[in-house]
């Protein structure tokens, strides 16, 4: 058993690993993470003092499922491309996607958190691991360009500070050339929600950013071209929450200011 001593931000890892293994043991499961499983079963951590629920285990794993759909449909057009995940944390994306071995994958985290993935999930050949805080200048030039870039940031940009996110993506993007953005793009009002939410105050994370309109972000990393967003889930995955929960879902699409609460974004830029 690892014994974990996470706070703050990099602990809000915990929560998504939680959610994805344990949604993964169910029957009906979408995600049928075996890795996530595997690793929460390593770790010496009181997982219910975050109480995460059903409607948060569905939720997470359904989000975690449509960024895995977007990345195969990146490498079925770009079979020889990178695939630059973000905030990494415990996500075991690299495995349930399972990249052909002409796909460059880099896993990027804070020192800490890189060192537990490295005692929990078994080497990849063509993975490679970069120990630094998404801050720190510079780090990305250790990742090859020439090729087209996936950038895929789940669950981290809104921990980092406004000027950081636009400062990173210009860098990237003008490192990069040509590639895709995806990440999950919350409102200011869905920030100021979010930091509400029990699981996030008890590890003690401070949210940051927040986009209430695709085009703020082109305004701000002039290289950026929205093309994407996914506000609606499943209905058959929505259909797996309590009646209480679909209630909640169905009003949050009937009011535009909720439903762009919370969606996922994509953007594409260069040639």
């Amino acid at each position: 058993m690892e014994r974990v001593e996470l706070h703050g931000t990099p602990e809000t890892l915990l929560i998504t690993l939680c959610a994805k293994a344990r949604e993964s043991e169910l029957l009906d499961s979408l995600l049928r993470d075996r890795y996530s499983l595997q690793a929460l079963q390593q770790i010496d951590y009181d997982f219910a003092r975050l109480r995460i629920g059903p409607a948060e285990q569905v939720g997470i794993a359904l989000r975690a499922k449509l960024f895995d759909d977007w990345v195969r449909d990146f490498l079925a057009r770009h079979p020889s491309c990178v695939v630059l995940q973000l905030g990494c944390g415990l996500d075991s994306r690299v495995f349930r996607v399972d990249p052909p071995a002409s796909v460059q994958w880099f896993e990027v985290d804070f020192p800490q958190v890189i060192a537990l993935r490295e005692k929990l999930y078994p080497p990849r050949e063509n993975c490679h691991l970069l120990a630094t805080s998404l801050t720190e200048p510079d780090w990305w030039r250790a990742v090859p360009t020439g090729r087209p870039v996936l950038l895929v940031a789940e669950g981290v940009l809104p921990y980092v500070e406004t000027d950081a996110v636009f400062w990173l993506l210009r860098a990237l993007t003008a490192h990069f050339g040509a590639g895709e953005l995806v990440f999950d793009g919350y409102s200011r009002l869905g920030i100021r929600l979010l930091q509400w939410n029990p699981m996030i105050r008890r590890t003690g994370a401070v949210l940051h950013w927040g986009i209430d309109e695709p085009w703020e972000l082109e305004q701000q990393v002039p290289g950026l071209r929205f093309c994407d967003a996914i506000e609606a889930y499943d209905r058959d995955q929505i259909a797996r929450l309590s009646l209480g929960m679909r209630l909640l879902y169905d009003i949050t699409l009937a009011i535009p200011a909720m439903r762009r609460m919370g969606r996922l974004l994509r953007y594409r830029f260069g040639a």
